[in-house]
């Protein structure tokens, strides 16, 4: 097996930029091979292998990082959180072993720059060495038609069609189709599905010769990589393959199968580097400038628009692939208005960052977007958006973003999906929500009027509290009170004596009424 160089240290700090890494303390040139990326734990020995890159979790100060610069000496480097202590000693240590001092941003999480320095590894990992890329998919499904002398398919595991060759008005109707439809049609993948083709060809190790009625014949192969179906090749044919052609479709499902996983990687950097950034623009800071440049995204006059799924799937990949799908439709939409807009996925919430012309309404403009948003794919997902107030720059992202979030979060509290929400129209409530917080985390209990209703109805199965609540939800209006909770109206006003006799609650002083209704707020109406 040759083996080659994988990416340096340089290449790593040039694909992601100085907003995720920097250097911290260097030997010398950042051309050290990093073999692999590695996390450390200081319950166990390390056994770093050469060239390998360190993620020094929970390691800080000089000290701390000379101790393990020593016992690092074979790898490429060390990634520390930053503010990274530096100092003379550190310097020293770094010209001594060779192994560099990086600094991780703390925007980033360990779990994401993990994924993302292995990925931009992996990338190196897909072709031989000497090997130049592949030609896209189309041309190698043209190739392989000449081959096989017959009109060719490349599809994924949801016979979506990736790619096709020429040549395929020579095939059936059903071939026809799937070309135009870029799918195969339902009829054709639930007959596959019902005789048992699609189990076969999967499990097969080569070609798979299938005679269908009323159409052509197929011949069909996996495109797998290890133990991972990633898709297929058809081909349409009128005869089964000789053993020569067999091999050629062999061959041509590998050609395939790295091609998409190239693709896959590719992919997976971009939507791991694109969160990374716009992660670093949201949580504002020095380094929200450079992050913002690297996304070609605008600098001034920015909404934030924070987007979740309402929907759960029992299944954790499904979920997290809907996200992704979900995120992708909103990069789309905003991306067709602004072409500095800019949207990725952090956590379970897909951020946008719209750009908004100066119009004294851009608030609004930002929720009627969001709108025609889930209006398009409120069939397909449901969800709710909350939009932050505008930032006039990059500084005050931060704080649209937090208005976003509490937006957000003020809808999932009514329940429901395909809500919009501006941070404007839902501040006292967001403040309440806050305000609920700040009771639970200092572990408050209700008191006075209210505290004594919620005991009296504790002890003795009354509704005092619901009386009082629909009351005051009524402006005081006692008959629609008494039908809210479905009582005549002179049970209600008995009702009404009886608890503020109990409670001591003056219903005709607007600051007790007030004091009232903040507790059923932030307490509820059943404690």
């Amino acid at each position: 097996m040759t083996t080659r160089p994988r990416a340096s240290l340089r290449r790593i700090l040039d694909d992601l930029g100085s907003t995720v890494l920097d250097v911290a303390a260097s030997p010398g040139d950042l051309d050290a091979e990093v073999t692999g990326v590695h996390i450390y734990d200081p319950l166990d020995e390390l056994l770093l292998p050469a060239g390998g890159l360190l993620l020094a979790v929970g390691v800080e100060g000089a000290e701390s990082i000379c101790d393990l610069l020593e016992a690092a000496r074979a790898g490429s480097g060390i990634v520390v959180k930053q503010p990274v202590a530096a100092d003379e000693r550190v310097r020293t240590k770094v010209l001594e072993t060779g192994v560099a001092v990086l600094g991780l941003t703390r925007a980033a999480s360990w779990a994401q720059v993990a994924a993302l320095l292995r990925s931009v590894l992996a990338e190196d990992d897909l072709t031989e060495p000497g090997q130049e890329p592949p030609d896209d998919l189309f041309s190698l499904a043209n190739a392989l038609c000449a081959l096989l002398d017959a009109p060719v398919t490349i599809e994924d595991r949801s016979s979506r069609v990736l790619a096709y060759s020429g040549r395929q008005d020579e095939a059936d109707p059903g071939r026809i189709a799937t070309v135009l439809g870029r799918q195969v049609p339902e009829v054709y993948r639930r007959m596959l599905d019902e005789q048992g083709w699609f189990r076969k060809i999967y499990q097969s190790p080569g070609p798979v010769y299938l005679a269908l009625f009323d159409t052509l014949p197929r011949v069909a192969i996996a495109v797998r990589s290890g133990d991972e179906i990633l898709g297929s090749i058809w081909a349409a044919v009128r005869e089964p393959l000789s053993e020569q052609r067999e091999w050629a479709l062999i061959d041509a499902a590998k050609i395939v199968a790295l091609h998409l996983l190239r693709q896959r990687v590719g992919s997976d950097t971009r939507r791991r580097l694109q969160a990374d950034l716009l992660s670093t623009i949201l949580e504002g800071g020095r380094d929200a400038a450079e992050a913002a440049g690297r996304l070609g995204v605008a600098s001034e006059r920015l909404c934030v628009l924070a987007a979740q799924l309402t929907g759960t799937h029992a299944d954790a990949a499904q979920s997290e692939s809907d996200r992704q799908r979900f995120c992708d439709a909103l990069a789309l939409h905003v991306g067709a208005i602004h072409p500095k807009a800019a949207a990725a996925l952090v956590g379970s919430v897909a951020y946008a960052l719209l750009p908004l012309h100066a119009s004294g309404e851009e608030e609004a403009r930002a929720v009627r977007v969001a709108q025609s948003f889930l209006s398009r794919v409120g069939p397909r997902h449901s969800a709710n958006i909350g939009v932050g107030r505008l930032a006039a720059d990059l500084g005050e992202v931060a704080r649209s973003r937090a208005d976003a979030d509490r937006s957000l979060r003020v809808l999932r509290s009514r329940g429901g999906s395909g809500q919009v929400a501006g941070y404007s129209d839902v501040h006292f409530e967001s403040l309440l929500l806050q305000l609920g917080d700040l009771a639970a985390a200092e572990a408050q209990m209700p008191t006075g009027p209210y505290h004594r209703l919620l005991h009296y109805d504790a002890e003795h199965g009354t509704e005092l509290a619901a009386t009082l609540g629909a009351y005051l939800d009524s402006f005081g209006d006692v008959n629609a009170a008494a039908a809210a909770v479905h009582v005549h109206s002179n049970t209600f006003r008995y009702r009404l004596r009886r608890l503020t006799e109990i409670s001591g609650l003056d219903l005709a002083d607007p600051e007790a009424r007030l004091a009232a209704m903040l507790m059923m707020r932030i307490f509820g109406r059943r404690h």
